[in-house]
């Protein structure tokens, strides 16, 4: 079977092509789903060095992860980085460590009942898709059904150099990825042995038992440009979004009702519903003037040199999203920063809402205080609000 005869199928019957239910239905039917994300990196989203008790490490994911599926929160990710020594640098070291996020998920379906595990593979950095299909198959029925892999083709020259490949031009990722993950879900679909030559990948009498469950495991991945949204249109379930505006969010949610639309509408030319998810950098606290202080503390402990590598890193590569972004919001980091008391957090959860997100994925600066505070807090308001059932 080639990839030519699949992408013509799945434009005379996109939906039936592989048989499968949408995992989607095995999420809660929120109006807002709640995702957590994990720092899985050292310093995770902020280069500064202001008090804080944020690790990187196992044990301290692992109550983080637990703690939100005690909470109700629906989704925790974790990112995937390949960098050499020292990171980005600075006095921090900014995100040196990190662990990877397909074990540590693994891990942590042992530890959790609710929550969906989703983590990022880079899947050009010499994956072949039988790989992938095999370990998601297996952490499918470790989980229970409560796993899912975002889909990064990766596009730092830097990273492909690490594994001794050439870099690859921006819309040939994506019609790579468009294969990868076909024959992926051929395996997890198909009780039978795969062939398949395609222009990247070829297998021959593959095949996989176990198969993940009835409901396939959750295909993610963020997008913003023509080629990745095509893709994203084609295979996701959840499709990360970014404000084209930057990180305030008066300005995101003037901007995002156009992004969604186009996303959805993508997606519903191949027979298909998605839902779409934004990263909120989110500070509570008791009050906005001392929300305010936090925030203004990050930025005033900034590490210049970690900062400095960490926004020419993404500025000076060929990915279109968070273009709009300023220095200090890449300090602050999250996509769109809510800043005030559970109320005023609400409130904003509401107004992306409106914008047509259906789901905030958020990360924090002090990740445990900040997270017990927040499910104290928030969580209850948003059922009270009518975004949370």
């Amino acid at each position: 079977m080639s990839v030519e005869t699949l992408t013509k199928a799945a434009a005379q019957n996109p939906v039936d092509q592989w048989h499968e239910v949408s995992p989607l239905t095995r999420l809660p039917d929120h109006k807002l789903l709640v995702g957590l994300f994990l720092p899985m990196q050292e310093g995770a989203w902020s280069p500064s060095t202001a008090p804080r008790g944020t690790s990187w490490t196992f044990d301290y994911l692992a109550k983080c992860t637990t703690r939100a599926d005690e909470f109700g929160f629906d989704l925790a990710f974790g990112l995937a980085q390949w960098l050499s020594k020292g990171g980005y640098g600075g006095a921090m070291k900014f995100r040196e460590h990190e662990l990877d996020p397909i074990i540590v998920n693994t891990a942590l379906a042992t530890m959790t009942k609710k929550i969906v595990l989703i983590n990022t593979v880079h899947i050009l950095y010499a994956w072949h898709p039988l790989h992938l299909a095999k370990f998601g198959a297996a952490i499918d029925h470790i989980s229970h059904g409560r796993w899912g892999v975002n889909v990064v083709t990766g596009y730092k020259p830097s990273e492909y150099r690490m594994f001794g490949l050439p870099t690859i031009e921006h819309d040939l990722r994506y019609e790579m990825a468009d294969e990868f993950t076909t024959i992926m879900r051929k395996l997890w679909a198909d009780n039978e042995d795969l062939t398949f030559n395609g222009r990247y990948w070829q297998t021959e009498k593959a095949f996989l038992a176990p198969r993940p469950g009835a409901k396939r495991p959750f295909l993610v991945n963020a997008a913003s440009s023509g080629a990745g949204l095509e893709y994203a249109a084609k295979h996701s379930d959840i499709i990360f979004i970014t404000s084209p505006a930057g990180a305030d969010p008066v300005k995101a949610c003037e901007s995002l009702p156009a992004v969604n639309a186009k996303v959805k509408d993508l997606a519903a030319k191949y027979g298909r519903k998605v839902k779409t998810i934004i990263n909120p950098h989110v500070i509570c606290r008791p009050t906005e003037k001392e929300a305010r202080a936090a925030y203004q503390a990050i930025l005033d402990h900034e590490d210049t040199t970690a900062a400095d590598n960490f926004v020419q890193t993404f500025v000076s590569g060929d990915t279109k999203s968070w273009r709009g972004h300023s220095r200090a919001q890449w300090v602050i980091g999250g996509n769109v920063h809510l800043v005030g008391t559970p109320e005023q957090i609400v409130d904003w959860f509401g107004k992306l809402s409106d914008a047509g997100c259906d789901g905030v994925q958020v990360n924090f600066f002090d990740y445990l205080p900040d997270l017990e505070f927040f499910g104290k807090e928030v969580m209850p308001l948003l059922k009270q609000a009518g975004l949370r059932n």
